[in-house]
């Protein structure tokens, strides 16, 4: 067993018998929760807010919404109390990036008002994944980003694709089942000129059913068509990769064709864009470090440190407010 996943298991055991004692311990795991009382999962300021805003937008919940180890619940315990604090995005997005502050652009009405982080974001079909019924569904059946964050910044308005991971690891291919149909949907938007990857590398749509590649390479494609379609005005789509710093085992270059070009996913993955710089990788820890230590927001700090105590790979002092 991956020992970062059973540190992770320890610790949200530990975090749920002191916080929300008498809710966990279904099925005999101290670190999954009553699934009629699945919200307490959910950091205390956004239990009412997050699931009327999935409601609203016809969201679906992951299997596992009662789960604290959860990847969905997690990106949203960090992301979702910062909807209504753009400063703390735009700090969130320059610690991610780099560069200039930008200034945070809203990206939909939410049940409090205009939302700037938007959860389970599938953005225009273009990836052929509607069907004969025309319909998508944000959290299942199509390709989305866990969150979805626009800014302007140097004169460019951007879209940034969060993709986020927790105590996921993979070692085998996805099931051929479906591979048909994969193919008819995808092959021809995977290369450049038409899609992402480089044509150069002789590389085809197969080498890349692997996970987390087969998922990488949907999300890269779907930011490169909505980059190509200017959606909502866009000029620049990326896709930001966050992930615990502890979690080695998500870092294994699991598609045989692709360990040529390296033994981390992420670098390797970067090695095949037409652009480069629309996909960066970042550790949960480092991204959030200027928003944890700052005295702004005490209360979701507080929550994020005493409940993931063990993505941050070094201590956090408190610094200047934002």
């Amino acid at each position: 067993m991956n020992t970062f996943v059973n540190a992770e298991r320890t610790g949200q055991s530990k975090f749920f018998a002191e916080s929300e004692p008498g809710y966990g311990g279904y099925r005999g795991s101290a670190y999954r929760l009553d699934p009629a009382s699945f919200e307490r999962n959910l950091a205390p300021s956004i239990r009412s807010a997050v699931p009327a805003y999935f409601k609203q937008k016809g969201i679906q919940w992951h299997t596992h919404s009662n789960h604290g180890l959860s990847s969905q619940v997690c990106c949203v315990n960090f992301l979702a109390p910062l909807v209504l604090k753009p400063k703390m995005l735009a700090r969130l997005v320059q610690s991610a990036l780099g560069g200039e502050l930008p200034t945070m652009l809203p990206v939909e009405e939410g049940p409090d008002g205009e939302w700037f982080v938007g959860f389970e974001w599938i953005g225009g079909d273009y990836l052929n994944e509607s069907g004969k019924s025309g319909l998508r569904s944000r959290g299942a059946n199509a390709t989305s980003a866990d969150a979805v964050l626009m800014f302007e910044r140097d004169g460019k308005r951007e879209t940034l694709l969060i993709e986020w991971k927790y105590t996921e690891s993979y070692g085998t291919p996805i099931s051929p089942n479906g591979n048909a149909t994969r193919l008819k949907r995808y092959e021809s938007l995977v290369l450049s000129p038409d899609g992402p990857i480089r044509a150069d590398l002789g590389l085809v749509l197969e080498d890349f059913f692997w996970e987390p590649f087969y998922q990488l390479l949907r999300q890269q494609m779907l930011a490169f068509q909505m980059e190509k379609a200017r959606e909502y005005g866009a000029d620049i789509v990326r896709v930001l990769h966050l992930s615990p710093a502890g979690n080695s085992a998500l870092k294994a270059v699991t598609a045989p064709r692709l360990r040529e070009y390296g033994s981390d996913f992420a670098a390797v993955w970067r090695k095949l864009q037409q652009l480069p710089d629309r996909f960066a990788s970042m550790n949960i820890s480092k991204a959030f470090a200027p928003l944890l230590q700052a005295e702004a927001f005490p209360e979701w700090a507080t929550y994020l440190k005493a409940r993931y105590s063990n993505l941050f790979s070094e201590p956090l002092e408190v610094s200047q407010s934002i």
